[in-house]
Parts: structure tokens; sequence; C-alpha cells
């Protein structure tokens, strides 16, 4: 199973589910099912995560990959 993008920032920047749900005001459960991609946080609650993780919303989006390969079609 793919990992969610907020779920592949969590384990980069070494922070845990737990972390995120206090912060959110979540539940353990509710982060997991983000993190299996069984459910979606609302976009307000996506710009919550991107700040507690410190990257931008569309990061937690969109694979970096996907703006690496563009840009190299574009030059």
């Amino acid at each position: 199973m793919e990992r969610s993008r907020p779920n592949h920032y969590l384990a980069e920047k070494k922070k845990t589910n737990k972390e995120l749900a206090a912060y959110l005001g979540k539940s353990e459960q509710m982060i997991s099912k983000w993190a299996t991609n069984s459910a979606q946080p609302s976009v307000e609650t996506l710009y919550s995560i991107a700040k507690f993780l410190k990257v931008g919303v569309c990061e937690l989006l969109v694979s970096t990959d996907i703006y690496k390969e563009k840009n190299k079609a574009d030059y």
C-alpha cells in the first residue's frame, strides 16, 4: 500500500501520528485513516497539517517527483 504524502513527511521529519493528532485535536484513529488513504482530511485540516510539518500544502497533495519531471520536460 502506498503511503500518503502527509505520512511520508511525518516519517521524514521524525514526527508521529500521535503528535499530529494532538496538534490537530483529532484522534489517532483519524490520523491512521488518512495515513492509509481510507479517509481524507478537509482542505482546512490540510493547511494545519502543512503548518505542523513545515511544508507547503501542494507538497502534501502531489509528489515532488512530478514537478521534477515536468521541469525537465519544459527545458
